[in-house]
């Protein structure tokens, strides 16, 4: 059987993708692998298309979670936790790539609470979703498309002038070219935050909802209307992105909304017994994973006392 030299290059995608996966790559191995992309420019593209569908037969193969196993003293880091995968996978991999059929076919994605997962996409595009998140992607020779049915996830998109990547969310559609944006579904709406580039948002249905944002804008809107919108506020934008790193920065945030945000990362929840302190306004720097530091925080600072005799749970009174 003759193998032409479009699938003998997935195969040796596949190959390096499973043996990065193991646990013995080396100095050498990176070298023959910048080697090997250097040959041709197309192959950087085809890497990653393959490290994308072996995460999809293997979907915990590399997930970004936040480092839980460090003393309070330490810096709070992120860290990749790989798991071992057979390498018949690869095999698989190149198999499946025969035409590019699974491309057409939806890929759902999910992370657990307290987990923070980075995934490369097919296109080229890479997406970080955050705790607690369910999407599917979907991606098509006219568009790319990703569909959130549930929590929040960051954007860096890939340029392709020829099929737009949208983002969808209930009712809400955003729409960009080559950018960086993330996507939160909320309860009252969906808040679009932009780091880098262009992207268009709009309500289906809705033709006065359309609008353009652009690096440092936030925006929230709901299926008939605009619920907040600011423009220039890049570190504020950053602040709240701050989760990608594996942390919470609270920037002048009230005491409930704190709270609020360390609830979605954590099994141990935090309650504001006295409402009169629920919005007194915060600064700080901490771990998604660490509700009692912030506790102890919040303490020092208001001068309020802490429940801690429940494990499930955080009173602050």
């Amino acid at each position: 059987m003759v193998t032409s030299g479009s699938e003998r290059a997935r195969d040796e995608a596949a190959h390096f993708v499973a043996r990065m996966d193991g646990d013995a790559w080396s100095a050498a191995d990176e070298a023959e692998l910048q080697a090997w992309l250097a040959e041709d420019t197309r192959r950087q593209g085809l890497l990653l298309q393959v490290q994308a569908h072996w995460l999809a037969l293997a979907p915990l193969a590399e997930d970004l979670q936040v480092q839980t196993d460090v003393s309070p003293q330490e810096t709070p880091s992120v860290r990749w936790r790989r798991r071992g995968v057979m390498a018949g996978i690869a095999a698989s991999v190149a198999l499946a790539f025969g035409g590019l059929r699974w491309m057409q076919s939806p890929a759902a994605y999910a992370t657990r609470l307290g987990e923070i997962r980075r995934l490369p996409l097919s296109d080229g595009s890479v997406m970080t979703m955050n705790s607690g998140s369910q999407l599917t992607v979907t991606m098509a020779q006219q568009a790319r498309e990703v569909e959130i049915t549930q929590g929040e996830a960051w954007f860096e998109v890939a340029k392709d002038a020829t099929r737009p990547f949208v983002v969808a969310s209930g009712d809400v559609r955003v729409r960009a070219v080559g950018t960086a944006f993330s996507v939160r579904r909320r309860e009252m709406g969906v808040e679009i935050l932009v780091t880098e580039g262009v992207v268009e948002t709009w309500a289906e249905g809705g033709r006065d909802l359309r609008m353009r944002l652009q690096a440092g804008d936030r925006a929230t809107i709901s299926a008939s209307a605009v619920i907040d919108y600011e423009t220039g506020i890049s570190s504020s934008v950053d602040r709240a992105l701050a989760w990608r790193g594996g942390m919470i920065d609270l920037g002048g945030r009230t005491l409930y909304d704190a709270a609020d945000e360390f609830n979605r990362y954590n099994s141990r929840q935090i309650i504001i017994a006295d409402p009169r302190i629920a919005r007194e306004q915060l600064d700080g720097l901490f771990r998604v994973n660490d509700p009692e530091g912030f506790a102890d925080a919040v303490k020092a600072s208001l001068g309020v006392s802490l429940d801690t005799s429940n494990p499930a749970l955080i009173r602050i009174e």
